[in-house]
């Protein structure tokens, strides 16, 4: 039995969850509505406060979707309830992030700017404070669009491993590599 997967989800007050004839299951609560498709050999049971997962038989396959689908109905769940946030910050002498909107302007060495468009589920703020680098915060109830979109930003200019410049999540160690100095 497949641990995660066997493990019942909790559906705390104010969220409705509910299966549709075509195995998509539908979140609703306070942040927003989710849908996820369901594979058709996976069944889920919705009893009281309570979401369970099953499988129909210990191939690998079942196995597999059965622990997949009972965490993304899990993050669906806790999205729409509290929501998830993810904080990235910019390390390097003149990079900047300003938001307008869901525009998102970014300074990040390069020779021009870097307008990156956010989704409406998202929300964005930018934090500069002096001496100190520049943070963004990302918001959404969807957590594969939040890591998505991180992803997306931080692809734009990836940490480097010698002076640790680049776009890292907040609290990321880096490894990092001597340089040239440590080969003498």
């Amino acid at each position: 039995m497949s641990r995660i997967g066997k493990l019942p989800i909790q559906i705390p007050s104010g969220v409705n969850v509910t299966v549709e004839k075509d195995n998509t299951v539908v979140v609703k609560g306070k942040l927003g509505k989710l849908k996820q498709v369901i594979d058709a050999d996976i069944t889920i049971n919705v009893e009281d406060s309570i979401v369970k997962v099953a499988r129909p038989t210990d191939n690998k396959r079942h196995r597999a979707m059965h622990g997949l689908y009972r965490s993304l109905i899990n993050n669906m769940v806790i999205g729409v309830s509290e929501g998830f946030e993810i904080k990235q910050e910019l390390v390097g002498v003149g990079y900047r992030a300003t938001c307008t909107g869901q525009v998102l302007e970014l300074a990040l060495g390069y020779s021009h700017l870097i307008m990156f468009e956010i989704p409406s589920e998202i929300k964005v703020d930018a934090l500069t404070e002096k001496r100190k680098a520049p943070i963004i915060t990302l918001r959404s109830h969807d957590k594969q669009l939040l890591g998505h979109v991180a992803a997306k930003i931080r692809s734009l200019r990836p940490p480097e491993p010698y002076k640790g410049k680049g776009i890292k999540f907040v609290g990321e160690e880096l490894r990092r590599k001597a340089g040239k100095a440590a080969a003498s």
